[in-house]
């Protein structure tokens, strides 16, 4: 592991960090690209030219696409070499969900089998059940699926009603309830189901085979995208589990759940990604056929601002993406360390990090829902042709920010994560918060003379954090243990938390870009941190401005509005310019290369 400060989640609230101490996309080694290659050919050869028929839907194609992913190996990427699989870093599992989340609806049957189909097996299971079903779901001989939600309980996953009862001769589980929306459903061999044993309060996690008798598949939803994914109701009617299938401890059901989750919610990060790289290079090379006026329609300045901004949230969404994963990668071998199995080693790791896993959620899945958005305008009508691909990344992209948790319990869960985590001692939050409010009228942007151009930027950015603890600690004093029930307010600190990470992540990568490298001469990045964080400071200053004056009484709304202005106060760019530069760019080589 690299010399250098492994920092908890939520952690960057408080601290500065360093460009060194990050992990950028530029850094990938040579294995990483070739299993990158390898993936984009198997898209190309084995999925594109299927997708309309996988989406009619075909689910035994999509069942045998699968499988010739498994053939190849795609599927045991983050499983241990005695397994399988080929025991990947974290950053290269996330790498191989980038590219394989430009595969439609093939994305989330591919990840809801690698990821939350097969890894609770992999964390949680005994070394018999990890022979028994992780080899085969390695191999793609099996396929999974993860059954936890339920007609009553979604978001609200613990209140679920499906039981398990110990048979007289104790040899089985005997569990009967209802799953629905399961990803796989159609097809999977194996699901990991949830369940409460007894009268327990909590779940359990249970594997369940498809061919148990009483396991009862209804007929696949109908869906406004993702239409080639299999999504069924489970009904469990007097299934024998056997018991040497529980999975982990009983009653530890729902951990299970929680931690499966965050390392979902990370992978979308990736997939959304990956979905965005795509949509952008459909975006282009429209725009560079299509005329209107005689003239090429990639030459407007409007059609330019688009291609622009989805530009750089793709790429702020990419900074922060891998800046994470290295830092998972380093919390495991910290883990590891410790004495940990590699396999409690890497769930703590993942699940370690839930502040950030919430944070590239919801950025990610919303960054690609702007990026196909822009896509369907910029084909203007044949945007709205099913015979478009943008049409398909349109439908497909709706998804997300329902998928592993809904946005709004992400965003409540950036908020309340980081503050326990301080509670708990894992960082200086109100202690530092609490100094700023005390100082208040002597707040100020700390501006040096003769800045650099990033320690500028990095200066900005930790003054868009002092203002974040500020709120915090304002909104805290004022509605103590009530704020979880002020979900707007807790919606306004999240939506500046997300954004000062996603702004510090673009920021030192292009810093180590240059360090790497030395100044780009055609200052094509330093364009697009100066748009994003010029940008920053006003998704910031609002729901600054909106917390505060959720309780502020107009004796301090004053002093707190001199201090939003204050902490969000930028350097002034010609946006407009900046664009036009990433813009051009794109349209120039016609293909997202950044």
């Amino acid at each position: 592991m690299e010399n250098r400060k492994v920092l908890k989640s939520g952690e960057f609230l408080v601290d500065e960090v360093q460009a060194n101490d990050i992990f950028i996309p530029e850094q990938f080694d040579e294995e990483q690209k070739m299993i990158s290659q390898t993936i984009q050919d198997f898209l190309d050869a084995e999925l594109y030219p299927n997708l309309e028929q996988i989406d009619s839907p075909d689910i035994n194609l999509m069942k045998s696409t699968l499988k010739k992913a498994g053939e190849l190996g795609l599927m045991g990427i983050s499983i241990p070499e005695e397994y399988g699989g080929f025991g990947q870093s974290f950053v290269t599992q996330m790498l191989a969900a980038e590219k394989i989340g430009a595969g439609h609806s093939f994305s989330v049957a591919f990840m809801a089998h690698t990821g939350i189909g097969t890894l609770p097996i992999m964390y949680y299971g005994n070394e018999d059940q990890r022979q028994q079903y992780v080899t085969r779901l390695a191999s793609g001989d099996f396929i999974g699926a993860y059954c936890l939600t339920e007609p009553g309980a979604g978001s609200d996953a613990n209140s679920g009603k499906t039981t398990a009862v110990l048979s007289e001769d104790g040899k089985y589980y005997i569990l009967n309830g209802q799953k629905m929306w399961i990803t796989n459903a159609g097809f999977a061999d194996t699901q990991v189901v949830f369940a409460k044993i007894g009268g327990d309060r909590v779940l359990s996690a249970l594997i369940v085979e498809k061919t148990f008798p009483g396991v009862v598949i209804n007929p696949d939803e109908h869906k406004m995208g993702i239409k080639g994914s299999s999504t069924a109701q489970i009904f469990y009617n007097d299934v024998k589990v056997p018991v040497e299938n529980l999975l982990g401890k009983r009653g530890e059901g729902f951990r299970i759940a929680l931690n499966i989750l965050h390392m979902g919610r990370i992978k979308l990060g990736a997939n959304v990604l990956g979905a965005a790289k795509k949509s952008i290079v459909d975006s282009v090379k429209y725009a560079n056929e299509r005329k209107q006026f005689n003239t090429l329609i990639s030459t407007f300045g409007s059609i330019k601002h688009k291609l622009a901004e989805q530009v750089i949230k793709t790429f702020a969404l990419e900074s922060a993406v891998y800046r994470l994963s290295k830092d998972i990668d380093n919390q495991i071998e910290v883990n590891k360390a410790s004495g940990m199995d590699k396999g409690k080693a890497s769930i703590e790791g993942i699940s370690h990090y839930a502040v950030e896993a919430a944070i590239l959620k919801v950025y990610g899945s919303e960054v690609l829902d702007y990026v196909v958005d822009e896509g369907v305008q910029i084909h203007g009508g044949m945007g709205y042709s099913a015979e478009m691909v943008i049409e398909r990344a349109y439908r497909d992209s709706r998804i997300n920010r329902i998928f592993e948790g809904t946005n709004e319990i992400n965003r409540l869960l950036v908020v309340d994560t980081s503050m326990k985590r301080a509670m708990k001692g894992d960082f200086d939050l109100f202690g530092k918060a609490n100094e700023l409010a005390a100082n208040l009228e002597s707040v100020s942007d700390n501006k040096k003379q003769d800045e650099s151009y990033f320690e500028e930027k990095l200066r900005a950015i930790k003054n868009f954090k002092n203002l974040i603890l500020i709120v915090i600690q304002g909104v805290s004093k004022h509605f103590d243990k009530k704020l979880l029930l002020e979900q707007e307010i807790m919606n306004n600190l999240a939506d500046m938390i997300i954004e000062t990470y996603i702004a510090e992540s673009i920021a030192l990568r292009i810093q180590k870009m240059e360090m790497i490298n030395g100044i780009d001469p055609s200052g094509l990045y330093r364009s697009m941190l100066d748009v994003f964080v010029y940008d920053a400071a006003d998704n910031i200053r609002k729901p600054a401005a909106d917390a505060l004056n959720s309780f502020a009484t107009s004796n301090v709304q004053s002093t707190y509005k001199k201090v939003v202005e204050t902490l969000t106060n930028v350097t002034g760019i010609n946006v407009k310019e900046a664009r036009r530069k990433i813009a051009d760019k794109l349209i120039e080589d016609n293909c997202y290369k950044f």
